[in-house]
């Protein structure tokens, strides 16, 4: 009788659980994964800050964390809807408005997105992508671009191009899913998306003034490489969450999110000290950041040991796109689009390549029937991305010019958009003579300096 009262206490647990549908080490490990991706955005803003000149520096991270406020805002008014809820006649390319203010997502899971995990908490982990992809917009565009026109586009980006792509690619109606594309957790969602956005936003918004060359000395490594650490950290709950539970599969995007960048570093790293004599902290870190963005798409599809590969790869294209870029004459400040683009682009193919049934029996064999389809997912995006992207800017200028005045640039833009210093130097209110504006209050006109100024 005894053993018989021990089982069925020990059944209880289980068979509430098969009643609520929820499993709580599922949904434990996705709003942890949901922190992690919510730690990538400020990351960013670290990472970004640290590679502009030291004028900038505010204003630069103020563009990342500015859209935590807009993407998330909007994520729960409308964009979560539109990316995931069901569409009804034009389900394969877009969707509805059942979910509009969250109505309905609640604590009971939606099995069609995730069947053991609360619906609010899918949500808000999704909610974390929506955010950070626009953000990464921001680094073509930095030290010219105006913030009043920039959060403008954000919110209709975030809306028109961002909202609709996922869909296509992540919802159970999106023909791009249907069609067989795999991007486990936003190679093409999110970095491909972005990356043609930034390419196109900078095209338009020109040069930077003041450029002694075509790329500026980053004014603070030590940021860039703490928001490296931030952002790769935070990589592991992007890519591993998207397992959606805590099992094998959300393992293996966790190894595989360590290996990938691990092995682009280290790629990035050599290349530059056979080249140059040198092994550069900045080298590291952008080497490290394609590598995270090339494993992206494959983490859920690829064995361990292909993660390797990817990422050694993607540091090799994106180093020869870097060097590039000046060369075409196109100022994409902090080369979104030669690392996130170029990355992510060849990480969607090598997806296609080296795609395994053993790690995921949801995906595909590697095949060049798949590179053929995972091709088509990288094309589209770009086309879609980039062509809405030129039209919302084109319609934003009208609104408010996109670009900063000369001045304001040779100032520097946190003085002149944020009404702030990154950097006090001396107790300037208390200096005799000085001239000193608070935070609060509208900049000090500055005399025109005869050329480009220092960082």
């Amino acid at each position: 009788m005894r053993k018989l009262l021990f089982a069925l206490a020990a059944a209880l647990p289980s068979a509430a659980l098969a009643a609520d549908g929820i499993d709580t080490g599922d949904t434990a490990l996705l709003l942890v994964s949901a922190g992690l991706v919510m730690l990538m955005t400020p990351g960013l803003a670290f990472f970004y800050g640290g590679l502009v000149r030291a004028k900038n520096v505010v204003h630069t991270m103020n563009l990342s964390i500015v859209v935590m406020g807009i993407a998330g805002v909007l994520w729960a008014l409308v964009g979560y809807s539109i990316a995931f809820s069901p569409g009804g006649a034009l389900d394969a390319v877009v969707g509805g408005l059942g979910w509009i203010g969250l109505r309905g997502v609640g604590g009971v899971p939606e099995a069609s997105l995730a069947a053991t995990v609360p619906h609010s908490a899918f949500m808000l982990f999704q909610g974390m992508f929506a955010v950070i992809t626009p953000a990464l917009i921001s680094g073509a565009i930095v030290e010219r671009v105006r913030m009043k026109p920039y959060v403008l586009f954000v919110a209709l980006w975030s809306l028109v191009v961002y909202a609709p792509v996922a869909h296509w690619v992540w919802a159970p109606g999106g023909w791009l899913r249907g069609m067989g594309v795999l991007d486990f957790a936003g190679g093409t969602v999110v970095h491909i998306n972005a990356a043609a956005a930034a390419l196109v936003a900078a095209f338009l918004l020109g040069k930077r003034r003041g450029l002694r060359t075509p790329t500026v000395l980053p004014h603070n490594v030590p940021f860039a490489t703490l928001g490296m650490g931030l952002l790769w950290f935070g990589w592991l709950g992007f890519n591993g969450g998207s397992a959606l539970g805590a099992n094998g599969l959300a393992s293996s995007a966790f190894v595989n999110t360590f290996f990938a960048p691990a092995a682009a570093a280290l790629t990035w790293g050599l290349v530059e000290l056979f080249r140059h004599g040198k092994m550069s902290g900045v080298g590291l870190a952008s080497g490290a950041v394609a590598g995270m963005v090339a494993i992206t798409p494959a983490a859920g599809f690829v064995p361990a040991i292909s993660s390797l590969a990817i990422g050694a790869l993607a540091a090799l294209a994106s180093f020869g796109a870097v060097r590039l870029r000046p060369k075409l004459g196109l100022d994409d400040s902090l080369d979104v689009f030669a690392v996130h683009g170029v990355a992510a682009t060849l990480g969607a193919l090598l997806t296609g390549a080296f795609a395994s049934t053993a790690v995921n029996p949801a995906g595909a064999d590697g095949s060049l029937a798949l590179i053929g389809k995972q091709a088509v997912g990288v094309v589209v995006t770009m086309i879609y991305s980039g062509g809405l992207s030129f039209a919302l800017l084109k319609l934003v200028s009208v609104v408010s010019p996109l670009r900063a005045d000369e001045q304001d640039e040779w100032t520097g833009l946190d003085q002149t958009e944020a009404g702030e210093r990154g950097y006090i130097t001396a107790d300037l209110e208390s200096s005799p003579g000085t001239a000193f504006a608070p935070h609060h209050a509208a900049p000090v006109a500055r005399p025109h300096p005869a050329g480009p100024t220092a960082a």
